[in-house]
């Protein structure tokens, strides 16, 4: 039955609207609000990183480096990068260490035993990781690029957190929307369950009128039990 057909496709549309209402509801209640609880506090974190960046901006020309690596204060580039190479080699364990402090951001030395490589952790109110490589004077380097990127991940995650804001407004919308069919669902429900009563009716009825003898069979039959007598 075309009918039918029509309903249960209805019935099938509003169950995966509910589940995605249900999931969304979810959302609304759980993740958003953790969420943008979690971004504003990282926001808030990486605007002092930043301001702390630029209250110690990187040297330049002959301007001293004032890097301490392993609690001696090094002025040079190539002296201090050398220090943390040698700091790497010291180590005998791949968790973090105490390394130093520059620009107003400690330091922490690390191993990392999935990319096989050692990692200096600049540490503010958040963190950054920044690997290392082989030359000394390229590690500085690195690490004042780790230092200067706060910025880019301070309006990264700005934007981050307007997107999940409006995402959140969003959400709370769509779950307040009805199925969009419900009425057409409703009608059609109604108008099958009449044609199901209406076919039950006529089965039965057929069912009667098949079950009653017929008048000449009746007829017959008395008329044998007369003549037997």
């Amino acid at each position: 039955m075309d009918l039918d057909i029509q309903v249960q496709k209805l019935k099938m549309l509003k169950s995966n609207f509910l589940s995605e209402k249900y999931g969304l509801e979810d959302k609304v209640i759980k993740f958003y609000p953790q969420q943008i609880a979690y971004l504003k506090s990282r926001v808030e974190g990486l605007t002092k990183d930043v301001e702390t960046a630029k209250l110690h901006p990187k040297p330049i020309d002959e301007q001293p480096l004032g890097m301490m690596v392993s609690g001696v204060s090094y002025s040079e580039k190539a002296e201090a990068g050398q220090a943390i190479i040698n700091a790497c080699k010291s180590m005998n364990s791949p968790d973090a260490i105490p390394l130093g402090e520059y620009r107003g951001f400690q330091m922490e030395l690390y191993f990392d035993t999935v990319q096989r490589n050692y990692v200096v952790k600049l540490k503010g109110e958040t963190s950054r990781d920044v690997p290392l490589g082989d030359d000394a004077h390229g590690n500085i380097v690195r690490i004042d690029n780790g230092i200067e990127r706060f910025e880019e991940t301070l309006a990264d995650t700005k934007n981050s957190l307007e997107n999940t804001e409006k995402q959140f407004e969003t959400a709370k919308q769509e779950i307040e929307k009805p199925f969009a069919k419900e009425e057409e669902l409703k009608a059609k429900t109604a108008r099958l369950d009449e044609l199901n009563i209406l076919l039950n009716m006529d089965k039965k009825e057929n069912e009667i009128v098949g079950g009653e003898p017929d008048e000449g069979e009746a007829v017959g039959g008395r008329k044998e039990k007369s003549y037997e007598r």
